[in-house]
């Protein structure tokens, strides 16, 4: 099965003050190279990241219009992925313990795919699904710019699949960022 993956790096941060939380570091790492290495080692063939931001050999592309929303930005991830993919990964960016959640969103996809459901909660941005069945559902949808990701996935038929406690938490805010130890990166040219 070739598995690739999207991920969603591209909203404002709005309650970081605007500061890119994809940039954020834990351990040194920024939060955005901590996803695409984490898809890599799940087996992610092809990566494209949704923003503004590269990192390694995963393909940059922006939703159209920018900041135009997580649904807009899987479409446009969608497009920039090869024909032969069978299981595309939506991840955003931000969830630093995600790499526990992979093994059960690849294991063994049913249906359209397979969502993560972390202490009883779907995660919308957390999700393995068949390239084909995303691309109808968007395809369904009137206006992708602005919709919600519970309207592009209410149609499919998506596994649920239990994950680690925390597995999808996110980063939103700076209280979020501290309870994770996540921080700013350091100012080109400040001393640290």
């Amino acid at each position: 099965m070739i598995v690739g993956a999207l991920i969603l790096a591209g909203g404002r941060s709005t309650r970081l003050g605007s500061s890119a939380k994809q940039k954020l570091l834990l351990d040194g790492v920024p939060l955005l190279e901590r996803t695409v290495r984490a898809v890599r080692r799940a087996g992610a063939r092809d990566v494209v990241v949704v923003g503004d931001e590269s990192v390694d050999d995963a393909r940059t592309v922006r939703e159209e219009p920018p900041f135009g929303g997580p649904v807009a930005a899987v479409a446009a991830g969608l497009a920039a992925l090869p024909a032969d993919t069978d299981l595309v990964l939506v991840l955003a960016c931000d969830m630093p313990a995600i790499d526990v959640a992979l093994p059960a969103l690849l294991a063994a996809p049913e249906g359209d795919g397979t969502i993560a459901v972390d202490r009883g909660r779907r995660q919308h941005l957390a999700l393995a699904a068949r390239p084909a069945a995303l691309a109808g559902a968007l395809a369904a949808l009137p206006a992708l710019p602005g919709a919600a990701m519970r309207e592009l996935l209410a149609p499919l038929d998506l596994r649920e699949a239990p994950v680690p406690d925390g597995a999808t938490d996110d980063i939103d805010t700076w209280d979020d960022a501290a309870r994770f130890g996540a921080v700013p990166p350091t100012p080109t040219g400040a001393r640290p």
